[in-house]
């Protein structure tokens, strides 16, 4: 399982947006793709979870969080061999530890915890809760937003992720990534 989750080695740039549900992460995601003329990790979760409320009508339970982390993992894997300039994740596995501690009692699976903090990015987008609410099947914590985006931002810090918050509308947001991420690649010339 081990292996699973393990970050395999690439020659690309790897950034992460980050931050509470409903807050842009996948349209941005797909906006800096299309900038880089790149490609993008999906959240695994979103699909997984879709699944199992359309056939089974229940919601993530502890035991979902490996699968969804190792479905996360080869995704991010398997993308990461197609760029060698920029990987636009739209989660990782720092993003399910902070689900599963904020969710299930402050816990998290022992493996996913130590590959959450092993795998390594270059820059994290924090994404700030000023855009509008989305309601969908599986997004649930409308009225916690800002106890979800401080566990986020907490988490961040605590491990020494290096992070740009962004705040604004779609443009904002936009034309921030793209300025950090030219610096990065830039300084990586």
């Amino acid at each position: 399982m081990e292996e699973a989750l393990k970050q395999q080695p690439s020659g690309c740039l790897k950034v992460v947006l980050f931050g509470p549900e409903s807050t842009g992460k996948t349209t941005l995601s797909r906006q800096l793709a299309r900038h880089y003329n790149t490609v993008w990790v999906p959240e695994y979760a979103r699909d997984y979870l879709q699944n199992k409320w359309n056939n089974e009508r229940k919601t993530c339970e502890p035991k979902d969080l490996v699968p969804i982390a190792k479905g996360q993992m080869r995704l991010e894997n398997e993308l990461a061999k197609k760029t060698d300039t920029v990987l636009i994740c739209d989660t990782d596995l720092l993003e399910t530890k902070v689900y599963s501690e904020a969710y299930y009692s402050n816990t998290c699976d022992p493996i996913l915890e130590y590959y959450a903090l092993k795998n390594s990015y270059d820059l994290y987008f924090l994404t700030y809760i000023d855009t509008p609410w989305e309601p969908d099947d599986l997004r649930d914590k409308p009225n916690e937003r800002e106890r979800m985006f401080k566990a986020f931002e907490n988490a961040l810090i605590r491990y020494k992720r290096p992070y740009v918050l962004l705040k604004g509308d779609k443009n904002e947001r936009l034309k921030s990534a793209i300025k950090h991420i030219d610096n990065l690649l830039k300084n990586q010339s």
